[in-house]
């Protein structure tokens, strides 16, 4: 989130706490401050460096990271006022965090020199897995995509789990 200092008297922006007492770092693309309110860390940018008395108001554009920067910069807001964050941005279904859960574990086994038969008795049970056609087994298949998934993941794919929902990728 861009954040920008004005000193206009009657300015309707936000008073923000005191970003010179923050964490605030000088870059080559403007100041990085870190404001921790609460038990939340707070991630600001700003192209003038922190000053005294300075009211900021943010500046979002509209781009395919605008729901995700809106949201951040409500929490901030919320935060600022004394308010509760509210829910997270996105939430995993508890099938989807089972599924990554399995693929990781998928992936140890495998990384481990484990064969899919053995991750899959070590997954689904031994009892599940069938002696005979083996080769065939849905589960097999299963423990097989789950490897794949936990490739995928380690690949760079854990980056779309920050954002769910991009139709353009």
């Amino acid at each position: 989130m861009t954040v920008t200092s004005t000193t206009e008297p009657g300015s309707t922006s936000q008073p923000l706490l005191d970003l010179t007492s923050s964490q605030a770092r000088r870059a080559a693309d403007g100041w990085h401050a870190v404001l921790r309110i609460g038990a939340m860390d707070h991630r600001v940018w700003s192209k003038e460096p922190p000053m005294l008395g300075a009211t900021y108001a943010a500046e979002l554009p509209f781009d395919s990271d605008f729901d995700a920067r809106a949201y951040a910069a409500r929490q901030l807001w919320r935060a600022m006022n004394g308010r509760a964050p509210g829910p997270a941005f996105h939430q995993l279904s508890k099938q989807r965090r089972e599924r990554l859960s399995a693929a990781i574990r998928a992936l140890d086994a495998h990384s481990a020199g484990g064969t899919y038969r053995v991750i899959a008795e070590a997954l689904f049970g031994k009892k599940r897995i069938p002696d005979r056609a083996w080769k065939t087994h849905d589960l097999r298949n299963r423990t097989v995509r789950l490897v794949q998934g936990g490739l995928a993941l380690v690949r760079g794919g854990y980056r779309k789990l920050l954002r769910p929902g991009r139709g353009d990728e």
